[in-house]
């Protein structure tokens, strides 16, 4: 749901991305979706979803 924030630790960072009506925001830049914002971190292509470990029941916190 838009508000929420979406966290995770990737190498001894913690990471957050904010759920916008129509988008991600992750470090003050937009994205389109979480797979995006997956790459922008990780450097490759890979699903969002398992990256931030989604459970597709809610997600976390």
């Amino acid at each position: 749901m838009p508000g929420q924030e979406i966290t995770r630790e990737y190498k001894g960072q913690r990471l957050v991305v904010r759920v916008l009506p129509e988008g991600f925001e992750f470090e003050g830049e937009v994205y389109k979706s979480l797979s995006a914002v997956a790459k922008q971190i990780t450097g490759t292509h890979c699903n969002g979803y398992l990256f931030f470990r989604l459970n597709g029941h809610g997600g976390t916190k």
